[in-house]
């Protein structure tokens, strides 16, 4: 949303316009701020700080399970409300007997503060009654107690400072010692009931923990007999890390790998050997052959007669009979050797046969013991079970044991995570009542109050103040305003003139507009004369009525100028006095006058002879003289005579101004309605109500279809400017009236 510049000169022109209103507000507050002041008692706070420590928390977290909490917001804030607790509260009316303390107990002491309470107390007719019932069922120390504790944490105030961990704590009494008392106690209070609370959770923990912990003790014993009772059950017996079926299993299994391995040598060394038996080869040997004596010996006789044999066959032959014999007996020494081999074979032979009854046997014992360990490994899913469950209470139990030893330790450990660092001490002077405060607050307040009720008075302004305003609420034309004029004796020479036939002015009102000739006034009226021209080109004469909703509103005083102002610019003007009820004109004009209109109209006088003239202007003026009341004067304005009259008068003068009567009260200026050309309207400025005026326009369309514009009469230009807002045709003619009239 967008302001402009008017909107702004708006309001300040409102706050203008009611600055009375708020001057006396303002005047009317400060007087009770000043009496509240000079019967308010002073009052003293004193503060302590607190320091939430986090170091000493620390240090509670590992001496103990149950460990300080983490000073976070919501920590900090737990403990505003703690200090702000009935805990804290009661321990500190204990402490310093606040019960029996005078100081304490009188309250605030004012006379207001007194009066609210006596107030309070009347209208709580409902806790008397109340206080009866509790006073039978509660001893009386106690409710004293208690209601010290409420009267305490109403003066006490906590808060957090900043984003620190740090809490103020301020107290407000009458007694400035009594407030850093009070303070003080509160703090150390505070403290103890840390102490105590800390205290209180590690003994119940403490219990807490001896009872689970002889639960503990019995489960785990519990646990364990089971094991050892399903081991034995099951025949799981333990050997170093395993059972003693797996572990012989083991044993088996690598008894049975070396078995396999010597069978599978003497296989190799049967066969072996059934080869060279099968082969017939001398030469072809074995291992064991080798070790063996005789085998030797016979190889080496078998060698030696070879060698011999050769060489006697190549010296004498081969049939020679040396050679023959040892053939035979190389032949001998052969069959002894493989006799010797068959001999090593047969060894052979029975050695594979043990090794393989060997290897058969541990391949049975692998079988039995797999079986066995087979089944020992399903029942060690149970055994691994009931194992946990032992091992789990067995941790647990020296879980709690520990704790339970920290935290009996812990119960005589006196540490805390806050400490007082900064003690309360009695204040110099009172926190309360500020005075330039308290003067500014009720100042503020009255400028407010002021400032409503202004806001209010504006709203309900029901009244004309400016142009436009007539413009938007009649929709007829504004002719200008009038100010308020303070009329002066004035000395009516005749130089000759027969002053019986002449216009004599009781004031200077009347002459304004001679006296004046460039006052806003007469720029007005020239304004009314323009519109007349205008709106009644084709008439020779025009009959103009001036009239005004009520009485009082100044339309004498612009029929006279108004007159008065035509004639001077030379046109023969005649003003008629036809408020028969209350002739204003002959009052401020004509009051030594022996006749006038009614002369004319009930006795047939000639109304030349009732003329009377002003010498200056050479305006004729027809007055109302009234000698007796007149209760008929309506008919005398719509009678024949009274047509005639204007008749003659059209055919004399070129302009006629009536003074009618007003049209709220009186229907006179009705009755004369249709024999007008037309009406000037006065309305006087800030006094007449708009809905008055609009109402009697609406309901004489003679007179709305006839009315040539409005004037705006006494108006008060000083306030005038605080209605003239930026942009308007009030605001530019205000500001250039100066160029071009010689304002008064």
């Amino acid at each position: 949303m967008q302001f402009e510049l008017s909107d702004f000169d708006a309001v300040f022109a409102v706050i203008k316009r009611q600055w009375r209103v708020v001057a006396v507000s303002v005047f009317t507050a400060i007087l009770l701020g000043a009496g509240y002041l000079a019967t308010a008692v002073p009052l003293y706070t004193a503060s302590a700080k607190v320091l939430i420590d986090r170091t000493n928390g620390q240090v509670v977290e590992q001496l103990s399970t149950v460990g300080a909490v983490a000073d976070e917001e919501a920590s900090v804030l737990s403990q505003v409300e703690v200090l702000k607790s009935d805990t804290i509260a009661l321990a500190v009316v204990d402490k310093l007997n606040l019960t029996e303390n005078p100081q304490f107990n009188s309250g605030s002491g004012s006379i207001m503060g007194a009066a609210v309470g006596a107030i309070r107390s009347v209208l709580n007719i409902g806790g008397w009654f109340a206080a009866e019932s509790e006073t039978d069922a509660k001893d009386e120390a106690d409710r004293k107690r208690q209601l010290a504790a409420d009267t305490l944490l109403r003066n006490l105030d906590v808060s957090r400072l900043g984003r620190t961990y740090v809490l103020e704590v301020e107290y407000t009494s009458v007694s400035a010692q009594l407030s850093a008392d009070v303070a003080n106690t509160i703090a150390s209070e505070y403290l103890l009931d840390k102490l105590n609370s800390k205290y209180e959770a590690t003994r119940r923990a403490s219990d807490w923990l001896s009872d689970r912990i002889a639960e503990l003790r019995q489960k785990a014993l519990e646990t364990d007999l089971a094991v050892q009772k399903f081991r034995a059950t099951n025949g799981l017996v333990q050997a170093g890390n395993g059972l003693v079926s797996d572990q012989q299993l083991s044993e088996l299994n690598s008894a049975l790998i070396a078995a396999q391995s010597d069978t599978a040598k003497a296989r190799a060394r049967l066969q072996r050997i059934e080869t060279i038996l099968s082969s017939d080869e001398v030469d072809a040997v074995v291992t064991d052959i080798l070790d063996s004596t005789v085998a030797n010996d016979l190889r080496k006789k078998y060698l030696e007669s070879s060698k011999t044999e050769a060489e006697i066959s190549a010296r004498l032959g081969r049939q020679h009979v040396q050679a023959v014999r040892l053939r035979n007996e190389m032949q001998e020494y052969k069959r002894l050797m493989f006799e010797e081999v068959s001999r090593v074979a047969q060894s052979y032979k029975s050695d594979l046969e043990v090794d393989a009854a060997r290897e058969q046997q541990l391949r049975e014992s692998v079988e039995q013991a797999s079986n066995v360990s087979s089944t020992a490994s399903e029942t060690q899913v149970q055994l691994r079970e009931l194992q946990r469950e032992s091992e789990t209470y067995k941790n647990l139990y020296q879980t709690f044991l520990q704790r339970y030893q920290e935290a009996v330790q812990q119960q005589s450990f006196p540490v805390t995570e806050a400490r007082v660092i900064s003690n309360a001490t009695p204040p110099n002077r009172a926190s309360s009542p500020v005075k330039p405060l308290i003067l500014a607050f009720f100042t503020l307040l009255g400028g407010v109050v002021g400032m409503g009720v202004g806001a209010g008075r504006e709203f309900r302004d029901r009244f004309f103040r400016t142009g436009d305003q007539v413009r938007e609420v009649l929709g007829q034309e504004f002719l200008g305003n009038v100010n308020e004029i303070d009329g002066k004796p004035v000395s009516n020479a005749a130089d000759g003139f027969d002053k019986s036939r002449a216009v004599l002015k009781t004031s200077s009102v009347s002459d304004y507009v001679i006296e004046y000739p460039l006052s806003s006034m007469a720029e007005t009226l020239r304004s009314a004369r323009l519109a007349i021209d205008l709106n009644l080109p084709s008439k020779q004469c025009r009959v103009i009525g001036v009239v005004s909703t009520l009485p009082g509103e100044g339309k004498s005083t612009i029929s006279a100028n108004l007159a008065e102002l035509l004639a001077n610019q030379g046109a023969k003007t005649v003003l008629i006095d036809a408020d028969i009820r209350n002739p204003g004109s002959t009052r401020a004009m004509g009051r030594h006058a022996k006749a006038g209109l009614l002369e004319v109209l009930l006795d047939g006088v000639d109304y030349r002879d009732a003329l009377l003239f002003n010498q200056k202007t050479g305006l004729a003026f027809l007055p109302t003289v009234v000698k007796q009341r007149v209760t008929h004067s309506s008919e005398l304005l719509m009678s024949g005579a009274m047509r005639k009259l204007l008749s003659d008068l059209s055919a004399e003068f070129d302009y006629v101004i009536v003074d009618l009567p007003p049209l709220g009260p009186v229907i006179d200026a009705r009755a004369i309605g249709t024999r007008m050309d037309g009406f000037i309207f006065v309305v006087e400025w800030g006094q007449t109500a708009r809905r008055a005026v609009r109402n009697v326009l609406v309901h004489e369309p003679v007179i709305r279809d006839k009315c040539l514009g409005v004037i705006l009469n006494r108006v008060d230009l000083e306030k005038l400017k605080l209605y003239r807002a930026y942009g308007s045709g009030d605001y530019y003619n205000s500001r250039y009236t100066g160029y071009y009239h010689d304002e008064k």
